[in-house]
């Protein structure tokens, strides 16, 4: 183990976490190294070539926008996204963009900024390469990273995590198989283990207070898309339902259902926030954001002593259960479909209640197993390359099955045919399988099969 937490639950904006946090954070790093290498002073342009889905689906997900912010040293966590669209603005009109916060250099969009729609860099399909040059032109330095999921970014060069940085941690595991046996060992529960390691990187108070700000921005996104009418930017004139579904449901009363309409308004309202490029938190990815609030909200609101304590359990989970797929399999679209967005969302949120609701760890484990084996194949088809539909309703379609997928597994007491390490290695397979053009390309599925207007 080697991700922490607050790695798997980054607090960014939207649309996308692999097309616009990821490229966001991959170009504030270039300009960041450009100060501390004494660059900076030197440069007088930066250009920005983008790779496969990246090209493909970059302006629908707004990665010109992330890139630019980055290299205006802007972080996904900290920026004001109710100020994007006037800074951005203003750097075009002027044609001056402020390297890293401090250093002007000339920018043309249509010039340093080029989308190569018909290639793909062969490490990943969200290839990004950024350069700087001097006042004669002549190159200073050029570094290509990858977006891999997640929002993570990878640069080419660097060497992967050793597997002494992962000993640090007092519980090590690889996969859900030695998670379990240890967890059995030391006679703790996946929640408990999870918190110990964290405690190698940061202070059990940090830990708890970063638990607790994670969550609290989840259900502020919930509470703003409840309360948000209007229409969906991108062109597609999708309008907002979360908040006339909400005001429905208040409106008529509760019948043996309403928890589940509640859990549809809950996930569509953060995918809406998340589509208007609102704040948000990776859980695991911005595309499939609105599951891990909307279970969490359906815990707090719907189960009888739901409290924080619950919370906790649930976040912590599915955190683990995030860490494996991150490190053996894939959780971007770009690379193995929805499935690892959607799919890892509704395996973790399903891991992550049943702990809420005191069950066992074969039985999170089960959960979790059942969340993704029922979202194998899921493709990634964005219609005009933004993340509105289908990925909007999939949110819900995704929390409702994480909980019926719990209380599956809190029904069953003795063991199941397929073991979560099982079902993670067939979806990074079943990725690895599928066509290109069904992964975040816009190329083939509903993408291609539904008239933008």
């Amino acid at each position: 183990m080697r991700t922490s937490f607050f790695e798997i639950f980054k607090i960014g904006i939207g649309p996308s976490s692999s097309h616009t946090v990821g490229p966001m954070r991959a170009s504030r790093q270039f300009v960041h190294s450009l100060a501390e290498t004494a660059l900076l002073p030197r440069t007088a342009r930066i250009s920005t070539d983008l790779y496969g889905s990246l090209a493909l689906t970059g302006r629908g997900h707004g990665t010109d926008k992330a890139v630019l912010l980055g290299l205006l040293g802007e972080a996904p966590d900290e920026v004001d996204p109710a100020c994007i669209e006037a800074r951005l603005e203003s750097l075009r009109q002027s044609g001056i963009l402020l390297a890293n916060g401090t250093h002007e250099v000339v920018f043309s969009e249509s010039r340093d900024l080029v989308f190569h729609t018909t290639e793909t860099l062969a490490a990943h399909s969200n290839g990004m390469t950024f350069a700087a040059f001097d006042a004669q032109g002549e190159l200073l330095e050029r570094q290509t990273y990858f977006s891999i999921g997640g929002g993570f970014i990878r640069r080419e060069g660097e060497t992967a995590v050793s597997s002494e940085a992962r000993a640090l941690v007092p519980f090590p595991f690889s996969n859900a198989a030695e998670l379990l046996e240890l967890c059995q060992r030391h006679k703790l529960l996946i929640w408990q283990l999870a918190l110990r390691n964290e405690c190698a990187w940061r202070t059990e108070p940090e830990i708890l207070s970063g638990i607790q700000h994670v969550w609290e921005t989840m259900d502020a996104c919930v509470e703003r898309g409840l309360h948000t009418g209007g229409i969906l930017p991108g062109g597609l004139k999708v309008r907002r339902r979360a908040q006339a579904l909400a005001c429905r449901l208040r409106e008529q009363g509760n019948d043996s259902l309403a928890a589940l309409d509640w859990v549809n308004a809950y996930a569509m309202a953060v995918n809406e926030e998340n589509a208007a490029g609102g704040r948000v938190v990776t859980a695991p990815t911005n595309g499939a954001a609105g599951i891990i609030p909307a279970v969490g909200r359906y815990y707090r609101d719907f189960v009888p002593g739901a409290n924080s304590e619950g919370l906790k359990r649930y976040l912590l989970t599915a955190s683990v259960i995030g860490v494996l797929y991150k490190e053996n399999a894939s959780i971007s679209g770009a690379e193995v479909g929805c499935q690892g967005e959607v799919g890892v969302a509704c395996s973790m949120a399903a891991g992550g209640l049943v702990a809420a609701l005191g069950g066992s760890n074969d039985q999170v484990e089960y959960a979790a197993e059942i969340g993704m084996e029922h979202n194998l194949g899921m493709t990634c088809d964005p219609i005009g390359g933004l993340v509105q539909i289908p990925c909007i309703e999939r949110n819900a379609m995704g929390s409702v099955k994480a909980i019926n997928a719990s209380r599956l597994a809190l029904h069953e007491e003795g063991p199941h045919k397929v073991s979560l390490d099982q079902v993670i290695e067939t979806m990074y397979q079943t990725g690895l399988d599928m066509q290109t053009r069904y992964k975040e390309t816009s190329l083939a599925g509903l993408a291609l099969n539904i008239i933008e207007c």
